[in-house]
């Protein structure tokens, strides 16, 4: 993509406005917070204190509003205690500038690493960076000092306990998330109507993994409705895939295919109606025809074989699906082994060890992480001193505007950079304009502050534009409280936010963090993921008495994993204005099916695992020896752009098919993840250094085979 397009895009992305589900309720219990913090301080009398204290409950009021399974109460009070810290340590450094400025570029740099972390953990420290150019503007002593910083801490408490005390629909975004997976369920069992091998994005069932991860005192009080329906979920979409597929399921056209479709029909109708249950805690309602769809014929079982059981146990799923969500909204019941052992989240004191390790592997040149940390501290350095030369009144707006469109990543610090910009416009001429003509005084004021406040967290989600308005008619009614004039403010406001825009985008230009040259190592690292999960499960198939579904099913994690980190790799090279370095991009969209495909067969296969009694099968034990190596080597050859070599795996399964007729499923499935690693060669041909594949070495490319059905794409 070319400078001129990428730009083109940014702009665009950054001045786009989306619809957006509003929470009034929550909105109104922000600003209360923010309301009652900024009360206090103007009937003390002390503007300058209400302008400073109404930044922390704001700032905490922001953060709460991030999608995040901790619960709120946690990070407002984290957010309280960070942004106290750094209000105090700018006070103290504030009267020296080469003293300050070095403390902002070391604050800023941690602030920037705490990406590492997580995106909550990264914007908490960007509010920090913020709050510390924003309050030591206010001059004061060492005992005004710790007051501020207890003033913006009280906020991130009062934030905290207005949550406690007055709860919004507690549990919805975990409500919301598992109502999300149970949809995308019902949504993928439609498709496969029509689409016998449909896709399926695996993120809404990896976003209810991670809601269901509760601290121990949540475990105690989550409700029965969210305990059984996620894993229900995840067994399900085998069942569907295996039941629509036409090599392992239903036949492709005849009778069997006809009732395959009606109950994947009744299926999505029946997982809607639970996932509606969940998401409003009210009991399943299913329709009649859905339950009579899934009743056995009265002319007897239509399907045969394989299909025949997998359409046994999707009903049995769904019937356990409806009975585990119909059970009392309100009763609990203890956690057990498993969940204790992989659905706890740590507390806060354990989650240290674990930041540190997180900042310990971003600690490399190679690192976008690092980059944007020695990015964001060179330009909020920067910025503050440019800021200071321009000579006016507010000169922190240009180092704050860069802090805080900064990201890791191009598009993100692009689109941000043209919304901040836009947004502070109109924000600041709306209301510089109403300054001008009304005159209001510092309580009319602060109450349009507060306006704007609910209007910020209202509309959060629509738009970095939007929230950049109300931010910046915010500030402005907040320089009303003490007197500043709007004319000045305005100006101010203008120039130095195109300062810091400039900087910013300036600075990804001259030091970027590119996420185009990673593909490659991303794909490997899915293919790698990708290969462990089948090995895993034709290792149960080899040895049926040792099956570990453990082991299978952290593998398939993994896949997870490593296939959301290269979708979103793929998403923010493709938006960067970078050839592509050995990879192009109709390839990397080639490779990244079969991949898909590959995942999708092995999921399959696990739909029809042996019995732990079953014989031992030989074939399959040499498929998975064969198939080891080759995997790796194969990894290694993505990274290096050179030409794979299947051609042990295929001789393996050639002996396997021959030998193993009573192994149909097993053979069949292990045809087409072979046909999906052909389809990963011929997507990633060797790079022009290296030789192209000959004639005389097997597997690299091979015919496709002759199917009883339609190659799976």
């Amino acid at each position: 993509m070319t400078w001129s397009r990428a730009l083109k895009e940014a702009t665009r992305s950054g001045l786009t406005i989306e619809r957006a589900k509003l929470t009034p309720m929550i909105a109104i219990r922000g600003t209360v917070g923010v309301a009652i913090v900024l009360g206090l301080c103007l009937w003390r009398g002390n503007p300058a204190l209400a302008v400073s204290s109404a930044f922390g409950a704001f700032s905490a009021g922001i953060v709460t509003f991030q999608r995040s399974m901790r619960p709120r109460p946690v990070l407002a009070l984290a957010v309280a205690g960070a942004l106290a810290i750094s209000t105090f340590l700018g006070y103290l450094a504030a009267a020296h500038v080469v003293w300050f400025v070095l403390l902002l570029t070391g604050w800023t740099f941690l602030a920037g690493m705490a990406w590492a972390i997580g995106p909550v953990s990264g914007l908490v420290g960007t509010q920090t960076v913020a709050i510390m150019l924003i309050t030591v503007t206010l001059p004061t002593s060492v005992l005004g000092a710790l007051e501020h910083a207890a003033l913006i801490a009280c906020g991130g408490l009062v934030q905290a306990a207005l949550i406690v005390l007055f709860p919004v629909r507690p549990w919805g975004i975990q409500r919301d998330t598992l109502a999300d997976a149970l949809a995308a369920e019902a949504d993928y069992a439609r498709r496969l109507r029509h689409d016998p091998v449909a896709p399926f994005d695996p993120a809404p069932l990896m976003d209810a993994r991670a809601a269901a991860t509760v601290t121990p005192r949540q475990a105690r009080r989550r409700p029965v409705q969210l305990h059984g329906p996620r894993g229900l979920a995840e067994r399900v979409r085998p069942v569907l895939a295996s039941l629509a597929d036409p090599v392992v399921g239903a036949p492709l056209e005849g009778p069997e295919r006809d009732r395959a479709r009606e109950l994947l029909g009744a299926a999505a109708t029946v997982l809607d109606a639970v996932a509606y249950a969940v998401r409003h805690a009210s009991p399943v309602r299913l329709p009649p025809e859905a339950v009579a769809a899934l009743e056995v014929p009265a002319s007897g079982p239509m399907l045969r074989g394989p299909a025949r059981r997998t359409a046994y146990r999707l009903i049995s799923l769904l019937a356990d699906a409806v009975e585990l969500t119909d059970e009392p909204v309100e009763a609990t019941r203890p956690t057990t082994e498993a969940e204790r052992g992989h659905l706890l989240r740590p507390s806060v004191p354990r989650l240290v060890p674990v930041a540190l390790r997180a900042l310990r592997r971003e600690a490399r040149w190679s690192s976008h992480v690092l980059r944007h940390a020695l990015r964001v501290a060179a330009v909020a350095a920067a910025g503050y001193l440019l800021g200071a030369a321009l000579h006016f009144g507010h000169g922190y707006w240009a180092p704050l505007a860069s802090v805080m469109v900064m990201r890791p990543d191009f598009a993100q610090t692009y689109s941000r950079g043209v919304a901040r910009f836009a947004g502070t416009v109109v924000g600041v001429t709306l209301a510089g304009a109403l300054m001008a003509l009304a005159h209001p005084g510092a309580y009319v004021s602060a109450a349009l502050a507060l306006l704007c406040v609910f209007l910020m967290y209202l509309l959060m989600r629509t738009g970095f534009s939007v929230t950049s308005a109300c931010i910046a008619a915010y500030v402005v009614f907040l320089l009303g409280i003490v007197g500043a004039g709007w004319e000045q403010t305005v100006q101010e406001r203008l120039v130095l936010t195109l300062v810091g825009g400039v900087l910013a985008m300036l600075s990804y230009a001259l030091f970027p963090a590119w996420e185009t040259p990673r593909l490659r190592d991303r794909l490997a690292d899915w293919l790698t993921t990708n290969g462990r999960y089948a090995l895993a499960v034709v290792d149960g198939y080899a040895r049926p008495a040792e099956r570990r579904p453990r082991q299978v099913r952290e593998a398939l994690l993994d896949a997870r994993a490593a296939r959301a980190a290269w979708e979103a790799t793929e998403a923010r090279a493709e938006k960067e204005p970078v050839r592509h370095r050995g990879l192009p991009l109709g390839g990397a969209h080639a490779a990244s099916t079969a991949l898909a495909t590959m995942g999708r067969v092995t999921m399959i296969l696990e739909a029809h695992p042996p019995d732990r009694d079953a014989r031992p099968s030989p074939g399959a034990a040499a498929f998975a020896a064969a198939l080891r190596p080759a995997l790796d080597s194969a990894a290694r050859a993505v990274r290096d752009g050179e030409a794979m070599d299947w051609g042990e795996p295929h001789a393996a399964w050639e002996r396997w098919s021959a030998e193993g007729e009573h192994e149909g499923v097993a053979v069949r499935a292990t045809e087409l993840l072979l046909d999906a690693l052909d389809d990963l060669a011929e997507a990633l041909p060797p790079t022009p250094d290296d030789p192209p594949p000959t004639a005389s070495a097997p597997g690299r490319i091979r015919p496709r085979r002759n199917h009883s059905a339609p190659p799976v794409v």
